[in-house]
């Protein structure tokens, strides 16, 4: 049995057959659904703590930061991770980057270069919703790019991660691994309400039509750019309750290695406390 979710989640060594991973399943989940929502929360509190300290650090010189990788299908939970994992820790110290179709601009560079600029400063967790990965998942399903610039940009992806982990980012890369089947359910329930349906897109029925072809793609892209240093991890994504958990908990993990420690005061705490109180009243 694996030790960590880390070890338990850690996306499969190649090849790579999505079809074979349940995206039903619940490893190491804590038990039934309203426990672990329960122990959720317990955890949130300690993910808030250790990312106050992380802030801390970064705010004194540290130089250490994380990066949550949200990738998926549509309605696999992108957004609902942000809002139910990240939104348990201080905004203060939490960077959210939604990418989009790149800009005139952005077309202009290298695929690269506007997640470069995204990459969260010193102390901060950031999140991607979406990343550089789209360029090798839509760019190769759509034939956006001839089949060898894509072929190049896994290693550039690759080096491009490994240089962030050298200057003291840690990855988090979370594919949150859905059905066909709930995503129809998913779709269906924005159709239904129209409190919704401004989530609803037609072109995601146009991406639903390429299913097998984009399930492929991911399987490439996590043979390619699964590392020990930056591996993936296979959230499975169906019960929402389970993928949120999970997320969490691949982020407390992470926290927890990384030990971030409050700095130290430069200043002598018995003289500052002594001048608050021995100071005039404020009139």
């Amino acid at each position: 049995m694996a030790d960590s979710l880390r070890d338990a989640l850690r996306a499969p060594a190649p090849p790579v057959q999505l079809s074979r991973l349940d995206p039903r399943a619940t490893p190491l989940a804590p038990g039934s659904k309203e426990r672990t929502r329960d122990v959720m929360l317990a955890e949130g509190e300690k993910l808030a703590e250790l990312q106050e300290r992380l802030y801390a650090e970064g705010a004194t010189g540290g130089r250490r930061r994380v990066l949550l990788l949200l990738q998926g299908m549509d309605t696999s939970g992108k957004g609902g991770v942000v809002s139910h994992v990240v939104g348990a820790v201080s905004p203060q110290g939490v960077e959210v980057t939604a990418f989009k179709r790149p800009t005139p601009e952005e077309l202009r560079h290298s695929f690269l270069w506007r997640v470069r600029r995204a990459v969260p400063g010193p102390g901060i967790i950031g999140v991607f919703d979406r990343s550089h990965y789209e360029d090798v998942l839509i760019g190769r399903v759509r034939e956006l790019a001839a089949p060898d610039v894509i072929e190049r940009r896994y290693a550039e992806i690759v080096r491009f991660e490994r240089q962030l982990a050298d200057d003291d980012v840690t990855l988090v890369k979370c594919f949150l691994h859905i059905s066909p089947w709930e995503q129809k359910e998913r779709l269906l329930a924005r159709l239904d309400d129209s409190a919704k349906r401004w989530k609803f897109n037609p072109g995601d029925l146009d991406e639903r039509a390429l299913w097998p072809a984009y399930q492929r793609a991911y399987e490439i892209a996590l043979e390619r750019t699964s590392t020990p240093a930056n591996p993936w991890y296979v959230v499975p994504s169906d019960r929402k309750w389970y993928r949120n958990w999970a997320v969490g908990r691949l982020l407390l993990e992470t926290l927890t290695e990384l030990d971030p420690r409050l700095p130290e005061p430069t200043y002598d705490v018995a003289e500052q406390r002594d001048r608050l109180i021995e100071e005039h009243p404020i009139s």
